[in-house]
């Protein structure tokens, strides 16, 4: 069987996603420091399991050069969480300032979206 360990993505402010994440999820910083081509900067957080690697460059901005693999954007529609209490979990969403929408609960699970600050967009998922 295979695991997904981790997703690389590019995102304006890796540093305030990762912050971000961490409220809501008790993620952590697993590592952050510039990038395999040295063009730009990358904050990894999550479990000791799992993680987003969160990928600016050096500019700050997502960019889409031609370069490497590494630094491409391309299209993507939303990270999918699970979370053991989703109420729990979108009070923090409320609290941080952010608005919950597209509520659904069908089988499998209930969950809702939210869009952050640094343009992704997150899926809240609960199975319990």
């Amino acid at each position: 069987m295979a695991e997904l360990e981790h997703l690389n993505v590019t995102v304006d402010e890796p540093h305030e996603m990762a912050r971000l994440l961490g409220d809501l999820f008790d993620w952590t910083i697993r590592w952050e420091g510039t990038s395999m081509d040295g063009q730009g900067y990358t904050v990894h957080v999550g479990s000791e399991e799992t993680y987003l690697a969160l990928y600016a460059g050096n500019d700050g901005k997502p960019t889409m050069p031609t370069g490497t693999s590494h630094t491409r954007l391309a299209a993507l529609n939303h990270i999918g969480v699970v979370v053991d209490d989703i109420e729990k979990t979108e009070a923090k969403v409320k609290n941080l300032g952010l608005t919950p929408t597209n509520h659904g609960d069908y089988e499998p699970g209930k969950r809702f979206y939210f869009d952050t600050p640094y343009g992704i967009e997150v899926e809240i998922i609960s199975y319990q």
